[in-house]
């Protein structure tokens, strides 16, 4: 019988091959909090509020439309919630359109998302392809349980297995998009991900969300690490909607 792999080495290993392919890693040591990012978090949290509030003004009466045509297509609740979880591990209800037919987590590949997945209905493609399906989430973000810009949140199943360098992932709320989100690559482990976040957590700041943003934009225009049946990439860690 093979001897158990120490989690620092693997952690290591992973970093080699991560900088070996050009991506960023989060610090070797434990992340700490910098100094003033008590100020930039409420700086943060106002423009989030601000954004997220008033792209709701805006795109209210779009997205009951969208929701409509949703139930009209397949019978159900036009709003898929999953409970997530947020920032210093609490949990809440992430809010998206829902892309698949009603019941799909108990159908096929149960959270799992393959590509051509034939549980995702023709508008759900759609949806996904322009990342429309997530903005319900703007309600999650004036809730104070998302922000714009962090790493995306995920189910408690993974959450439980968690090292406790992984759960530094969770020292910040959980974002619409992220560091990992905007890398346009489409094989990311798990691991890796959570690895970008951790750079993400590291390093930080209000200019470093604004490239996330402004890099998000050119992602979802450009259609980056979407099938042409909107199984996207995201969906890796972001399980049955």
């Amino acid at each position: 019988m093979s001897a158990p792999v120490d989690p620092a080495d693997r952690h290591a290993a992973l970093r080699r091959a991560m900088r070996d392919a050009g991506l960023q890693v989060g610090p070797d040591g434990p992340i700490a909090r910098p100094a003033g990012a008590a100020v930039a978090d409420r700086v943060r949290r106002a423009f989030d509020v601000v954004v997220a509030g008033s792209a709701l003004l805006v795109l209210g009466i779009p997205l009951a439309l969208v929701a409509l045509a949703v139930r009209l297509e397949s019978p159900g609740d036009p709003i898929f919630r999953q409970r997530r979880v947020g920032r210093d591990g609490r949990a809440f209800d992430v809010l998206k359109l829902r892309t698949m037919v009603q019941g799909a987590e108990r159908m096929g590949a149960g959270l799992a998302i393959e590509q051509g997945d034939a549980r995702i209905t023709r508008l759900g493609a759609l949806l996904r392809r322009t990342s429309i399906d997530e903005l319900p989430q703007l309600v999650n973000v004036v809730r104070g349980e998302m922000a714009i810009v962090g790493p995306r949140p995920t189910v408690p199943v993974q959450v439980e297995r968690y090292d406790d360098r992984q759960r530094e992932r969770l020292l910040v709320r959980p974002g619409l998009t992220g560091w990992a989100q905007i890398q346009g690559r489409t094989t990311l482990s798990w691991p890796e991900r959570i690895e970008l976040d951790r750079f993400y957590v590291a390093h930080r700041s209000l200019l470093l969300d604004l490239r996330i943003l402004l890099r998000t934009v050119r992602v979802v225009l450009g259609g980056e690490g979407v099938g042409r049946d909107g199984a996207a990439w995201r969906d890796g860690d972001d399980p049955v909607a």
